[in-house]
């Protein structure tokens, strides 16, 4: 019988590898950067035409190679930066698997000049598909300039696959943001067609976010600062209310390593818990240091996803220090009015009575936020040696928002100043007024603050139904008179479903046949008069909260219970009761957006009026 296995030629098996490296433009410049990086280059040029399909070319000066390591330099496995096994448990460089050189070499046209401070003529080298064309000298100072050009001329297959010049140039311009924002010690120069797209200079990370993004966009971010013996995380996250409706601008560097990781993307959105709504993503640059036996980088060839050893407690790590930035953070939105925005009517400010179902909770103020945090965040510390270091648990202090003292009851007052709240920024209050009955409008510091009422109560209400499904006994109201429901077969079977949330929400319900339930008691914070409407409602907002989001069942009664027994844009309340509300509201552990990811409250500040009014003083 004939042989049907054969060894395949080594220019065949170079194109086969470079299908695993170089997939597109993009591939080649990211690791042609990471080469120079790992290069200790200072200063990067990079210069491509019609999307990097025509040309590619990168300049550094790094430090160079010899005649003899340029020559290996694209021989397949060939690297300087591991020698051995062991080797690769300690990888703190960019590359090291030694494929790249080679694998582009093998699809396209290539360039090298290089000079190391030993040489005094560098070194010129010329590959066509996989084959050295041509060695020479060339004068050149320090450093290395690749040139690579008709990137798959040899594979038209390949070369079929690629996209638009303007789609190959956004996902180049991507890698050299990335590289941009991890290194930005780094002048780097980006060209493309001959137009100078990006050129900054060695700077601090908070400069080259100001560079890449501008000075406004960086006033939309909350800094991210914590160090644990385990690993450490900086970087920034941006405002709930700045999220957009794209995965954009979501970046994880290990250990300066561009990484892609769907198990910390996770864990920065759980970090935000309900800040933003389902189907908007917050930005988030976050820069993780980790002794590098603790993770295994060498799972893919593109070299982006990684393994770590103990991915559970990063995880968790991650989104601890996503929720403290955010609990720290100010988070009130900024209301700037533009010229357009000029409106000549005159808003009525009222002082008027409201339903009395407003009022003090025995378990309000510091008793919700923190039955909130131990029942939303039941983590246990870290099971590591080093453990008792890190106070997970600490990570999660909520920080409350500045207010005004004299308006708080005074555990709540005792509550704000533990958490570091400065006496000389809390809220004035000395006025405080409803507009339209809608708004709660009152004086701070820095200018004027508007609160919804409808959705300052709505997270009230939530985090004091997620308080009430950690208590033994649940709070409820008995009737003087019970109310018959008669329900749809659909909603019998959801009641069933959810009747221990409800039960331990505080309203008293007994299952009937024929689709009848009797109620016989409600939560404190049920509006009188409309216990035998609100079981219903909350039914039905349960139902609109499963078809537009998968939420816990718990969880959707709690939202559903806390929208539709919050008060109502169009209630009426008194001084007192506005009071009331935003000493309950700053009580909680998330002052700043409702359950479903609304903004509470925005400010104006005084410049802002003061400009409107044409003031300079």
């Amino acid at each position: 019988m004939a042989a049907t296995i054969n060894i395949l030629p080594e220019h065949l098996a170079n194109k086969i590898a470079a299908g695993e490296v170089v997939q597109r433009p993009e591939s080649v410049v990211k690791e042609l950067l990471e080469n120079c990086i790992d290069a200790h280059a200072s200063s990067i040029r990079i210069i491509i035409k019609d999307g990097g399909k025509t040309s590619i070319q990168i300049i550094d000066d790094g430090i160079g190679m010899s005649e003899e390591d340029a020559s290996r330099a694209f021989l397949r496995h060939a690297t300087s930066k591991i020698s051995s096994y062991e080797d690769l448990e300690h990888v703190q460089t960019l590359g090291f698997r030694g494929e790249a050189l080679a694998s582009i070499a093998a699809v396209a046209q290539v360039e090298l000049k290089t000079s190391s401070a030993a040489d005094e003529v560098g070194t010129l080298l010329r590959i066509d598909g996989g084959g050295v064309k041509e060695r020479g000298k060339a004068g050149i100072p320090r450093g290395t300039t690749i040139t690579v050009k008709n990137l798959f001329f040899n594979t038209p297959a390949r070369r079929h696959f690629m996209k638009s010049n303007n789609t190959e140039f956004k996902h180049i311009y991507d890698v050299v943001q990335r590289i941009a924002l991890s290194h930005p010690e780094v002048a780097i120069q980006f060209v493309s067609d001959d137009e100078n797209l990006l050129d900054v200079k060695p700077s601090t990370i908070d400069e080259r976010v100001k560079d890449l993004y501008g000075e406004r966009f960086f006033e939309t971010l909350v800094p991210v600062r914590e160090h644990t013996e385990m690993l450490s995380i900086t970087g920034y996250i941006g405002k709930p209310d700045f999220a957009r409706k794209s995965k954009v601008d979501q970046f994880f560097f290990l250990n300066k390593r561009y990484i892609v990781s769907r198990s910390l993307n996770h864990a920065v959105f759980s970090g935000y818990e309900h800040l933003v709504e389902k189907g908007n993503f917050p930005f988030y640059m976050l820069f993780i240091e980790l002794d590098p036996e603790k993770v295994d980088v060498n799972v893919h060839p593109s070299k982006m996803e990684v393994k770590f050893a103990d991915e559970q407690n990063v995880y968790r790590i991650v989104m601890a220090v996503v929720r403290k930035a955010l609990g720290m953070g100010d988070l009130i939105p900024s209301l700037n009015v533009s010229q357009s925005g000029t409106d000549s009517r005159t808003a009525t400010l009222q002082h008027t009575a409201f339903p009395r179902f407003l009022s003090p909770q025995p378990n309000s103020a510091v008793g919700i936020s923190k039955q909130f945090l131990t029942t939303e965040l039941p983590l246990q510390p870290l099971p590591t040696a080093n453990a008792h270091s890190f106070d997970l648990e600490k990570l999660f202090a909520a920080q409350p928002p500045l207010v005004d003292t004299n308006t708080l009851a005074p555990e709540t007052k005792n509550q704000l100043f533990a958490h570091g709240t400065r006496e000389g920024e809390i809220i004035e209050g000395k006025a405080i007024w409803q507009l339209h009955n809608k708004y709660i409008l009152s004086q701070i510091r820095t200018g004027l603050m508007i609160v919804d009422q409808h959705v300052a109560h709505e997270r009230v209400l939530y985090e004091r139904a997620l308080a009430s499904f950690a208590n033994a006994v649940p709070a409820s109201q008995q009737l003087l008179f019970p109310h018959t429901i008669q329900l749809s077969s659909g909603d019998y079977a959801l009641i069933k479903d959810i009747l221990s949330p409800l039960q331990s929400l505080g309203f008293g319900l007994k299952l009937f046949g024929k689709n009848t339930v009797v109620l016989e008691g409600v939560p404190p914070d049920v509006k009188a008069g409309s216990e035998a409407s609100i079981l219903q409602d909350i039914l039905d907002e349960f139902k609109n909260n499963q078809h537009r989001v998968k939420l816990e069942a718990r969880d959707n009664v709690a939202k559903s219970f806390a929208c539709k027994a919050a008060i109502k844009a169009g209630d009426s309340l008194t001084e007192v009761e506005m009071r009331v509300l935003i000493d309950q509201l700053f009580a909680t552990a998330m002052p700043y957006v409702c359950p479903h990811g609304r903004p509470v409250l925005v400010k104006i500040s005084l410049p802002e009026l003061d400009r409107r009014f044409m003031r300079t003083s």
